[in-house]
């Protein structure tokens, strides 16, 4: 298979993956088959199979719009009423072959539909129709007259041109960059244009709370409202990496949000999701949405900068480079050595570097965390220092309050402190994952275990694929043994054994399993903990796993010995 081929059966697959199967069942369709780059699907009626239709093509123009014209994808759709045979789960008959020519004779990007489809669905979708008159279909006795649905001159919002004249590029920031484009009003009514500009202010809004992040102010996003826009052009009139766009449709009480995130010099899609909602609390759905976008799309962008700075020349690292690749490996969870290095090297090159100076205490912390090992005490020495240097430089950053709080919590013991400091985080950025992370963890070690297992899933809502879910899982485990909820522990611990065999893991493990009655798996990790961390203790408890309540401690070291980990 050719590399092209390659590339266009994996553009299918994610317009399938993103827009067209989620679309179908949507509109109560049933995928009867698929036939190369075609299917055949059947609905339980005409009004369902255009609305379908009209979805599809509409997505696929808005996504074109970003896409090089020799990778766009364009389909042609035919809809007809008719008769069919069903057999197992395959359909035959006239009806199906009459669907399949109408197919053919649509433009690319069109719809044609039959006459008796036309019937059904005037005045019950609000669109236009073109009569093309009395066609004569290939293999089919009679002429048929057949209509065509005009999916771009509806109710989608006229869009006036930019004109194309040479644009000077800004220069990138040394940031992930963005600009969030004002989202499409699709429902035909204009008084609704406050919703999708409330929900773009939103979201810009939002994103603004991560210092990580370089924002265009709304003013100049809002330029580009009601044209035609080239996201290539933008990124370069505005000086920015990514582009968040996507539309507002409205029907009835319901309303569909669709975002995508576009690398700008590429047109590469990052992302791309759809959410549903009632427009009885518009104000609530709006930060629902929001909340679901930031969420989501900030983890992105972090990916999307790894790859771009793992592909960059070593000799050419600034101290930004260095602190990325460094949290690649924290994410990867390969090696804390190197990671430390990166980070200490971009405090060499920037000593004002906040972030840098967190992550190079975060990885003390890590290690002690994930071997059960203590520290020495010039290693937690230089830990804390760093991290108070973190908070006195970045005072109004999420992520480097909760990361600091986090560490001066357990390697500095610290507990008010730390708490106050993740508190903060959250006012700053309640949007932020790492920073429920933090707090579940830093609650944890001040004995507040429900409020921990709440701020843990809470960070898993907001970024529900990152690497750290792992370690909140560890959390919620003890925090669940300490509950006496051992079947619940037992499963969270699993869970993230799949993914993670350190010693926090397996000890999360154990202790619950030997007090759910089940000895023999409790022994069978202790085995598995030792092959791991030979030297591991039950006397290393109280450093490994500084809680503040003594009597904590002491429950977690009666468990372990009673599993039979050597004092």
């Amino acid at each position: 298979m050719g590399r092209d081929e390659e590339r266009t059966l994996g553009d299918l697959k994610s317009v399938r993956q993103m827009l067209v199967d989620p679309t179908i069942a949507a509109c109560r369709g049933r995928i009867v088959k698929t036939t190369g780059d075609g299917m055949l699907v059947e609905f339980a009626s005409a009004v369902d199979a255009a609305r379908c239709a009209i979805e599809i093509q509409r997505g696929m123009t808005e996504r074109n719009v970003a896409v090089p014209p020799d990778r766009r994808i364009e389909f042609r759709i035919g809809i007809h009423v008719g008769d069919i045979i069903i057999d197992s789960d395959d359909i035959f008959g006239d009806g199906v072959n009459i669907a399949a020519r109408l197919e053919g004779m649509a433009d690319p990007g069109g719809i044609c539909i039959s006459d008796d489809a036309h019937r059904q669905i005037r005045g019950k979708v609000d669109i236009d129709f073109g009569d093309m008159g009395s066609q004569s279909l290939k293999n089919i006795a009679e002429p048929m007259r057949v209509w065509q649905i005009r999916v771009g001159g509806e109710s989608a919002p006229e869009r006036s041109a930019v004109p194309t004249v040479p644009v000077q590029p800004l220069p990138l920031p040394d940031r992930p960059s963005i600009a969030v484009l004002p989202f499409d009003n699709m429902s035909g009514d204009r008084e609704q244009d406050y919703f999708a500009d409330g929900m773009v202010e939103e979201i810009i809004t939002a994103l603004s709370r991560f210092k990580s992040l370089f924002v265009i102010a709304r003013n100049s996003s809002f330029a580009y409202k009601g044209k035609s826009v080239d996201i290539k052009r933008v990124g370069q009139e505005l000086g920015v990496r990514y582009v968040l766009e996507g539309s507002v449709r409205k029907a009835g009480n319901r309303v569909r949000i669709t975002g995508q995130l576009i690398e700008a010099a590429t047109g590469n899609h990052i992302w791309a999701d759809r959410f549903d909602g009632d427009l009885e609390d518009v104000f609530g759905l709006q930060d629902k949405v929001t909340s679901n976008v930031v969420g989501l799309i900030a983890p992105r962008l972090e990916q999307a900068e790894f790859e771009r700075v793992r592909q960059k020349p070593t000799d050419k690292l600034d101290s930004y480079d260095l602190y990325l690749r460094g949290m690649a490996l924290i994410h990867q969870r390969t090696s804390l050595a190197d990671a430390y290095k990166l980070f200490k090297h971009a405090i060499e090159l920037d000593p004002q570097f906040a972030a840098a100076h967190a992550m190079l205490a975060w990885t003390w912390m890590a290690r002690q965390a994930t071997t059960g090992s203590p520290l020495d005490g010039p290693e937690r020495f230089e830990a804390v220092k760093h991290a108070r240097l973190a908070s006195r430089l970045g005072e109004e950053d999420a992520f480097v309050q909760s990361t600091a709080g986090h560490v001066l919590t357990y390697l500095g013991h610290d507990y008010d402190l730390g708490s106050s400091m993740v508190e903060e985080a959250i006012t700053l950025n309640p949007n932020l994952g790492f920073a429920w992370y933090s707090r579940g963890w830093v609650l944890l070690m001040c004995g507040e275990t429900e409020r921990a297992i709440e701020s843990f899933d809470h960070m898993i809502r907001l970024s529900p694929l990152d690497p750290l879910r792992v370690s909140a899982w560890i959390g919620m485990a003890h925090a669940y043994f300490w509950l006496e909820r051992y079947e619940e522990g037992c499963k969270v611990a699993r869970r993230s054994l799949r993914f993670n065999s350190n010693a926090h893991s397996l000890g999360a493990f154990i202790i619950n399993a030997i007090r759910a009655g089940d000895a023999e798996e409790a022994r069978k990790a202790i085995a598995r903990l030792l092959r791991v961390h030979p030297g591991f203790r039950t006397s290393h408890i109280s450093e490994a796993f500084p809680v503040r309540d003594a009597a904590l401690r002491g429950e977690i070291g009666a468990a372990l010995r009673d599993a039979g980990l050597p004092e």
